[in-house]
């Protein structure tokens, strides 16, 4: 898959099959349209290709500063990349873009620079300054300039939206395990190893605090989580506790990450941390000892999950 990030930077050698969308988690639902489109492009000869944005659409239309994404837009093209497209194009989305009339997006951009030969695209989609073009402006568009119209059925549609509610919403209240089952993978969070307060090393359980630069991206409910990842090519197993550490008066939210017999200098790497189930709550304990023998209960528990992986 070659990436790239303006409509403007695409070869304009190939002619294109095109799906146009946020493609937020790229779930289950997302996949069925990604495959549809891999499968047009196969059969036509023609090169699959993806149009995201970023920004986020409602970050600069709305100023939805709170807005929570399912992936980054690092994640989103990793996950991209293992499916066999041919073309991701994450284009900017800024208040001139938002204003291009439908006839300028489609012909100008759509049209002479990616070559669209067939746009595969949802019932519902609008387009074009003001969002005023819809699915049968399209069609009237594709037979202006040659291309035809593929429309995903509302059921369709229904669908992918209720996995990304779904998914939000199961990752809000913890429920890992529910958000996979409809994610098709592991949620993940990337970030990069920062220096914490060491607490952990003097509880024996030393910790790899991980700071998440992207501020919109979906943190789960607070609590203890099972989790898995790749460090130097190799699997480790851990916990993670995303909290405020009571028990030590902790005033701050951070993530910290437990990683079973590996206790290497991390500082400063950047790592993907793939979570498999939540554990329990944090709760304030009476005391240091009391949380030591918790935090030994915890490892117990997750190693138990994880062992069935």
């Amino acid at each position: 898959m070659i990436t790239v990030q303006s409509i403007k930077e695409y070869d304009k050698e190939h002619a294109t099959v095109i799906t146009i969308g946020t493609f937020d988690g790229v779930h289950i639902g997302h996949r069925k349209i990604l495959e549809r489109l891999i499968k047009a492009a196969s059969i036509s000869k023609l090169k699959s290709t993806v149009i995201t944005f970023f920004p986020h659409p409602r970050m600069i239309l709305q100023k939805d500063a709170d807005i929570k994404l399912i992936n980054t837009i690092e994640e989103k093209i990793k996950i991209l990349e293992n499916l066999g497209l041919d073309y991701l194009i994450i284009h900017p989305f800024t208040s001139d873009f938002s204003r291009l009339s439908a006839t300028e997006f489609v012909r100008d951009l759509l049209v002479n620079e990616l070559h669209a030969k067939k746009i595969i695209i949802g019932y519902d989609h609008r387009f074009g300054r003001n969002r005023n073009a819809n699915i049968s402006d399209l069609i009237t568009f594709g037979n202006t300039f040659d291309f035809e119209v593929e429309e995903i059925s509302a059921q369709e549609i229904d669908d992918v939206s209720v996995s990304s509610t779904k998914i939000r919403k199961a990752l809000e209240m913890g429920d890992v395990k529910t958000a996979n089952t409809y994610l098709g993978y592991n949620y993940m969070l990337t970030g990069t190893v920062k220096k914490g307060k060491g607490l952990g090393r003097k509880l024996n359980f030393p910790t790899a605090n991980l700071h998440i630069e992207e501020a919109y991206k979906l943190i789960p409910k607070i609590g203890v989580y099972a989790i898995q990842s790749t460090i130097n090519d190799f699997t480790v197993f851990g916990m993670m506790n995303i909290g405020f550490n009571p028990t030590v008066s902790g005033t701050e939210k951070t993530i910290e990450i437990n990683f079973f017999d590996f206790d290497k200098d991390l500082y400063g790497q950047k790592l993907q941390i793939d979570i498999i189930e939540r554990i329990r709550d944090e709760y304030k304990f009476d005391s240091v000892d009391a949380l030591k023998e918790q935090l030994s209960k915890d490892k117990e528990t997750s190693l138990s999950i994880l062992a069935q992986l």
